[in-house]
C-alpha cells in the first residue's frame, strides 16, 4: 500500500458534530440517535461522550434513554490514538450487527490526554484522518462530537479535516503525510548505540536499568523487537529514564503504508509485518518519517 493512495470509498459514514452548549449537544445527538433506532438490522446506537453530556442527554431523552447505550468516554478512550482503533475494532467485532452496522457517537477526551499537548493533539488528528481507512469497508455510522468548552479551534479546525462531511475534507494519505513532515527532536546525546542487531534481552537489560519496571522493560523490549522485524536494521539507538524511554531505529526500507501498525490483525497471532500493531498499542508514540533510502523508526514507551 503506497502513501499515495487514495481513500476508497466504503460504506463507513464518517461526520462530524461542534458544540459549545448542552442544548446544541443534544440538537446534534437527537436526530443521530434518532437514525440508528430506525436503521434495520442494527443494534441500539451508543453515546460516548464526558459524563455530563450523557447525563444530559439521558435527561432529555427521558424514559427514552433505555433505548439507547451509554460510556463514559474515559472508559473508552484509555490510552493512545492507537489503543482507540483496536477499542473500536474489538466493540465493532463483538456488538454491532452484520457488517459492522451500528450508530456511535463519540467524544474524545479532549480535556485529558487527547489534548494535553500539541503533540498529543496530532496523534489524534491522525486517529480521526486513518479512521476513514481502516474502517472503510464497515457500514458503521460515526458523529465524531467536539465541545468548544473543552476542544480548542485548533484542534477543531484540524479535525474538520479528517471528516468527509466538511467542506474542507483532506485524503486521510495527505494529511498523514502532512503530519508526518514535522522532523522528529534529536536523539539524546546520550543514547546508547546497540551493537550486532536488536536483541530483545539487550533492550530488556536496558530498560531495567533505566529503572522501568520487569514488566514495563518487558513490553518495551518486545515492541522494540517487533518493529525491528520490519528491517533490515542498520542503526539502533535507546535513551530516556523511566517512566519515558525511547528506541530508535533506522531502517533500509521504506515504510510507505499510512496505515502500518493500525490496522487490527486478523489472526490470533501476529503475522509477518504486523508487529508494528503490537507497538503501537504498547507504546505512547510510534513515529515513522521514511527518507529517500529507508526509514526511521521511533518508538516512546509512556
Amino acid at each position: 500500500m503506497s502513501r499515495t493512495r487514495p481513500a476508497a470509498p466504503g460504506p463507513f459514514d464518517h461526520r462530524m458534530a461542534v458544540f459549545g452548549s448542552d442544548d446544541d449537544f443534544v440538537a446534534a445527538a437527537r436526530p443521530f440517535l434518532a437514525e440508528g433506532l430506525c436503521a434495520p438490522g442494527e443494534p441500539p446506537p451508543v453515546v460516548i461522550a464526558a459524563p455530563d453530556n450523557l447525563e444530559v442527554l439521558r435527561d432529555t431523552l427521558g424514559g427514552d434513554a433505555r433505548e439507547v447505550g451509554f460510556i463514559e468516554h474515559t472508559d473508552w478512550y484509555t490510552g493512545s490514538a492507537a489503543n482507540a482503533v483496536a477499542q473500536s475494532a474489538g466493540y465493532l467485532a463483538s456488538h454491532a450487527g452484520p457488517g459492522g452496522r451500528v450508530h456511535l457517537l463519540m467524544e474524545p477526551v479532549w480535556g485529558g490526554r487527547a489534548g494535553r499537548s500539541v503533540r498529543e493533539s496530532a496523534e489524534w488528528i491522525r486517529y480521526e484522518a486513518l479512521t476513514n481507512l481502516v474502517f472503510a469497508p464497515m457500514a458503521t455510522t460515526v458523529l465524531c462530537a467536539y465541545d468548544t468548552r473543552t476542544a480548542g479551534s485548533a484542534v477543531i479546525a484540524a479535525a474538520r479535516r479528517a471528516h468527509p462531511d466538511t467542506e474542507v475534507y483532506v485524503d486521510p494519505v495527505r494529511l498523514a503525510a502532512e503530519l508526518d513532515a514535522v522532523p522528529l527532536p534529536p536523539p539524546s546525546p546520550d543514547a546508547r548505540r546497540l551493537r550486532g542487531g536488536v536483541a530483545k534481552g539487550a533492550v530488556r537489560a536496558w530498560a531495567s536499568g533505566r529503572g522501568l519496571p520487569h514488566v514495563d522493560a518487558e513490553l518495551f523490549a518486545e515492541a522494540v523487537t517487533e518493529a525491528a522485524a520490519l528491517g533490515p536494521v542498520t542503526g539502533a539507538l535507546l535513551w530516556g529514564e523511566a517512566p519515558v524511554c525511547v528506541a530508535e531505529l533506522s531502517l533500509a526500507r521504506r515504510v510507505d503504508d499510512p496505515l502500518a501498525g493500525f490496522v487490527p490483525p486478523s489472526a490470533t497471532g501476529l503475522e509477518p509485518g504486523q508487529g508494528l500493531w503490537f507497538a503501537r498499542q504498547v507504546c505512547a508514540y510510534v513515529d515513522v518519517r521514511d527518507d529517500g533510502t529507508g526509514a526511521t523508526v521511533r518508538l516512546q514507551y509512556a
